[in-house]
């Protein structure tokens, strides 16, 4: 059935490019899917649906903005702990522009959610299945989606950062994994981009608390790296929140090698664009137990962050 949170679940943090502290608060919601709620925006529409269509900007983060101009930025790992968890609706209510970068993964979303339970709603559960494959590239990198009985999410790197290099990983997200193998998987970037972004007014909130920063060969976080394949797996935690802009679950199997933002949010537009690529899917309950957040339960969070 469709699900929402049982409670409230409040979050506080800091704002990763803004660097200003952020409160946000989960709602249950009967119907609607996930959508934001600009709380400190009392003049215009503040209400932004979690949709591919209202992705206005892909650099650095994903950015969402309606129709009167109010936006929301860094949804990203917000929207991969929600779909990974099995969250389909709720309301995100948000007092900025910016998701808390809390520790750069999405491990503390995760947590409170499931610690605070689904509540399930009245009717069928429902997901967007691939019929057909479809491709996009740009400028060297690709994203695919093809037809799969349940979601799968591959992923290829490949930096010439020694520290990163080159890396592959494919998951099938069912029962538990994306809690158990990609939600602690923090955000990267190179010292000397966060060097140049700060000086643009940019990453202002970003530190060694909420990223891992790369020089060559030397990962500077004095804790090192949650996982060997950490780079990898955050970008395969960053699709899962990409796709979660669909709206629903998907079944279909993606693959991206060096995607980023820009390139998967193009990818869902050219799938919901090409007439036959993909049907609207009532799920039957073994179905519905492939979903990603089918099963999870405490004992499947790794680690506490």
């Amino acid at each position: 059935m469709p699900t929402t949170v049982k409670q409230e679940i409040a979050f506080v943090g800091t704002g990763l490019h803004s660097g200003r502290p952020v409160r946000m608060l989960l709602r249950p919601a009967a119907t609607g899917g996930v959508r934001f709620r600009r709380t400190d925006v009392s003049d215009r529409d503040n209400v932004i649906p979690a949709r591919y269509d209202l992705v206005s900007d892909t650099r650095l983060n994903t950015r969402l903005t309606n129709a009167a101009g109010v936006s929301v930025s860094t949804v990203e790992h917000l929207m991969a702990a929600l779909a990974g968890t099995g969250v389909w609706n709720v309301i995100v209510d948000i007092d900025g522009p910016e998701v808390p970068i809390m520790d750069g993964s999405a491990a503390r979303f995760v947590q409170k959610i499931v610690a605070t339970g689904l509540r399930h709603l009245p009717g069928p559960s429902r997901a967007v299945r691939v019929l057909e494959p479809v491709r996009v590239s740009q400028d060297g990198a690709w994203a695919e989606i093809a037809p799969a009985p349940m979601l799968t999410v591959g992923f290829e790197i490949d930096f010439a950062d020694a520290a990163i290099g080159r890396q592959a990983l494919k998951l099938p997200l069912v029962n538990g994994v994306f809690v158990r193998e990609l939600a602690d998987c923090r955000t990267f970037c190179r010292r000397a981009d966060v060097e140049a972004m700060q000086a643009h007014g940019l990453a202002l909130g970003g530190s060694l608390d909420n990223a891992i920063v790369v020089d060559g060969d030397e990962v500077l976080n004095p804790e090192g790296l949650r996982r060997s394949d950490e780079f990898v797996r955050h970008k395969m935690l960053d699709a899962v929140g990409d796709l979660a802009l669909a709206g629903a679950p998907i079944l279909g199997a993606y693959r991206g090698f060096r995607a980023g933002h820009g390139v998967t949010n193009a990818l869902l537009r050219k799938l919901f664009a090409t007439q036959g690529a993909w049907a609207e899917a009532a799920l039957d309950s073994d179905t519905a137990r492939q979903l990603p957040g089918a099963g999870v339960v405490a004992a499947d969070l790794r680690r506490a962050s």
